[in-house]
């Protein structure tokens, strides 16, 4: 059987990248969807341990072409990492994804018990429904989709309702809701297929076939907290996008999984809560270890990974010392 295919959103930076390279370790075909182009490259570039080969200048135009055909010259190095303003003037947000649509290459390799594992970087604007169809076409024409990882979000300021910026609830809602919507609407019915092909070509019958929807909400979902209101409603929301799927999808070989960080500390996240502000973003982690872009990795695959009559409907995952959405042992 051939591995599996999954779209990865926000694979830029942070847990959506950690999950992409996890994903591809394990034997997955990932396609790693973003709006930075250069990361994206040099994350398929870096696959650590496989004799990688680059290939570029693929887009929806291009569907004719078999995917992983040699388009262009082999990317070599690595990217090297931004500095907090150039990642802040590059990428408005740490995962919300923005431009337009187009795979600049098939990275390829081997792991060491022959399973194929790959990562194909795709140019994404979440909020775009031209970007989002630009890329169920290509994946309607190279192979179709067999899960969804919808990481791509972000939160914008920590102020109390009184003087929060509309602007920034807008942004919050327009990238964490609808883009999570807009994805998970378009790829759904590539979903679908890919169970009734496993189903007709004789390897798997329900429920030993299924396809996956992975929404990467947050403890925010769970509960308020003060200065927090329109990040946790946009969280809000998108639990309840992803627990309504869930019910509407009763008795489809499709599993709706929510997983739910608490505090993470990955390169940009608060970074760009701040606005550009170092010294506050770290302080949101000093005096206790916070989890990091790959443990949150591990516990996707992890749900990825169970028996297909397994939905794992949330997976709340905070550090030891976070007891809440408001109390954190410090030291």
């Amino acid at each position: 059987m051939a591995a599996k295919r999954v779209l990865v959103t926000g694979a830029s930076s942070g847990i959506g990248a950690a999950t992409a390279r996890l994903l591809a370790e394990q034997g997955w075909q990932v396609v790693a969807a973003a709006r930075r182009l250069d990361r994206l490259e040099a994350l398929a570039a870096e696959f650590a341990g496989y004799a990688s080969s680059s290939t570029a200048g693929r887009s929806s135009t291009d569907l004719n072409q078999p995917p992983g055909e040699p388009l262009g010259e082999a990317l070599v190095g690595r990217l090297s990492e931004s500095t907090a303003t150039e990642a802040l003037q590059s990428d408005g947000a740490a995962n919300a994804e923005g431009s337009t649509g187009g795979l600049t290459g098939d990275f390829t390799g081997r792991l060491a018990d022959g399973s194929a594992g790959s990562i194909e970087p795709f140019e994404l604007d979440i909020t775009s429904d031209d970007s989002v169809a630009s890329l169920v076409d290509y994946l309607k024409h190279s192979g179709g989709l067999d899960a969804v990882v919808n990481n791509a979000g972000g939160a914008f300021g920590l102020d109390p309702v009184a003087a929060g910026a509309v602007a920034d609830w807008q942004h919050m809602y327009d990238i964490n809701v609808l883009g999570t919507l807009r994805v998970a609407q378009s790829v759904l019915p590539l979903l679908r297929a890919s169970v009734a092909n496993v189903e007709a070509a004789g390897l798997g019958t329900r429920p030993a076939a299924c396809a996956d929807v992975v929404v990467v909400t947050s403890t925010a979902a769970l509960a308020p907290y003060v200065g927090g209101a329109g990040y946790v409603a946009a969280k809000h929301a998108e639990r309840v996008l992803a627990t309504t799927l869930r019910w509407e999808l009763a008795g489809e070989p499709i599993r709706v999984i929510q997983i739910e960080p608490g505090a993470v500390a990955t390169e940009e996240f608060s970074l760009n809560r701040f606005d550009g502000d170092a010294a506050r973003a770290a302080a949101t982690y000093q005096g206790f270890e916070p989890l990091g872009a790959a443990d949150i990795a591990e516990a996707i695959a992890w749900t990825l990974s169970r028996p297909p009559h397994v939905n794992i409907d949330h997976l709340v995952v905070r550090p030891v010392a976070q007891v809440s959405n408001w109390q954190t042992a410090r030291a």
